[in-house]
């Protein structure tokens, strides 16, 4: 069994926009179209079984949609599909929004400070946390060494105002601040995944940092449409863990975290 725990999707008529956005902000090149097809055909190719897929609500208006958006796509491939719903620090009715994420049948939130523009240490977050709280993860991008909005300190901050969140902190906890996420978040009661860090490291660093955050604690993602989940996988097989480290991450964890 292998679970990609990191994939966006967007509807179709927006797909290739939205997707070259996401590659502008970052400088890094996009590799597919992020269509909801490519990444099934994808998949079916790197022999993924499963994948969480969100998408971000860079506005509040645009929550809902993003939300029934992946509820609607889970529907149409309950066999392939996890989802997350999305939310937005401004969105006026979090605790009604939530009920109805979990009516849906999602199974967890998904942010990203740096498109939203909010500090994780911003009280409109902790209003959502707060709703979340033992109820559903939430999937929280961390790290841009350009900006502080969701920088290390403030996900080890949460972990401690919030003892009961579930966290996955995406990119090791802290993309392109590896060093400093594993310096802060090691050791802490939360989940990282491995999308978007690997074309920045070897094997051998990897394993370091699976070893610091404990292989019981890391989930695998590729972030498509950014990047091949066949040849993430292929990184992922360079990387010296055992047979069982590797279950683990592949699909143990996960299935752990969200009670599959």
């Amino acid at each position: 069994m292998i679970i990609d725990a990191h994939a966006h999707i967007f509807p179709d008529k927006i797909a290739v926009k939205a997707s070259t956005a996401v590659g502008t902000f970052y400088g890094l090149p996009m590799n597919f179209d992020g269509t909801v097809n490519t990444l099934l055909a994808e998949g079916e190719a790197a022999g993924v079984d499963k994948f969480l897929v969100h998408s971000v609500a860079t506005k509040p208006e645009q929550v809902e949609s993003i939300t029934h958006f992946i509820a609607s796509s889970v529907k149409a491939h309950p066999d392939k599909f996890i989802g997350f719903a999305a939310m937005h620090q401004d969105y006026p009715e979090k605790a009604k929004f939530i009920d109805d994420v979990i009516a849906m049948g999602l199974k967890g939130v998904k942010i990203h400070p740096d498109f939203q523009e909010v500090s994780l240490s911003d009280k409109r977050l902790w209003e959502l946390f707060e709703i979340i709280e033992g109820r559903l993860p939430i999937l929280i991008h961390t790290g841009d060494k350009r900006y502080k909005w969701s920088s290390p300190s403030y996900v080890k901050d949460i972990l401690n105002r919030f003892p009961k969140l579930q966290v996955i902190g995406a990119h090791f906890g802290g993309w392109s601040e590896w060093d400093t996420a594993e310096k802060l978040l090691s050791g802490q009661r939360m989940y990282v995944d491995t999308s978007s860090s690997f074309y920045s490291m070897t094997p051998e660093r990897a394993y370091e940092i699976i070893k610091a955050f404990g292989a019981d604690r890391v989930l695998f993602g590729s972030d498509y449409p950014m990047w091949s989940p066949k040849e993430e996988l292929e990184f992922f097989n360079k990387i010296p863990l055992s047979d069982r480290e590797r279950e683990m991450i592949l699909h143990e964890n996960f299935e752990k975290l969200l009670n599959l």
